[in-house]
């Protein structure tokens, strides 16, 4: 049974021991579903200032991310490669770390609140999975620290699915 913990300590404290939580609560389950809505979960209780955590899927037959499992209000379906944070990490296949939302070229908006968004691709055997996506309506909520714990965090996850 999964017990909620507080974190405390340095930011690097925190992602240690969130990185032990994904590693057991994943052990031994191999179904990708079960696996990206626990990580979802997880995240969205780690993280704070977030309105969102999830994940888009990779359909290569349409070269377009489908929603996946995620944590937070409705949110777009669909979004086709090279288009907005998601598609652009995804059709770049590295991490695209965003200040200002508003300011970036494409942006697909589907939750108005947010101002601020990280989204890490996830790829695995060089295969394209999908995303992980997180956005905050706070400005600039995503440091670089944070984004190299993030990348060490799908590293993880991939590892399970």
């Amino acid at each position: 049974m999964f017990q909620p913990v507080e974190y405390k300590g340095t930011l690097q404290e925190g992602f240690t021991t969130l990185f032990k939580q994904l590693d057991a609560l994943l052990e031994g389950e191999t179904e990708q579903t079960a696996n990206l809505a626990n990580a979802a979960a997880l995240l969205n209780q780690f993280l704070d200032e977030v309105n969102w955590v999830g994940f888009y899927l990779y359909q290569e037959q349409k070269e377009e991310l489908v929603l996946g499992p995620f944590q937070g209000l409705p949110a777009c379906v669909r979004i086709p490669m090279k288009k907005g944070v998601c598609g652009t990490a995804a059709n770049e296949r590295r991490t695209v770390r965003v200040a200002d939302v508003t300011a970036f070229p494409g942006h697909i908006a589907c939750d108005g609140a947010t101002r601020s968004e990280i989204v890490v691709p996830l790829v695995k055997e060089s295969q394209l999975i999908g995303v992980l996506d997180i956005d905050s309506p706070v400005d600039n909520r995503f440091s670089k620290e944070e984004e190299q714990y993030l990348e060490q965090f799908a590293d993880i996850l991939l590892k399970h699915i």
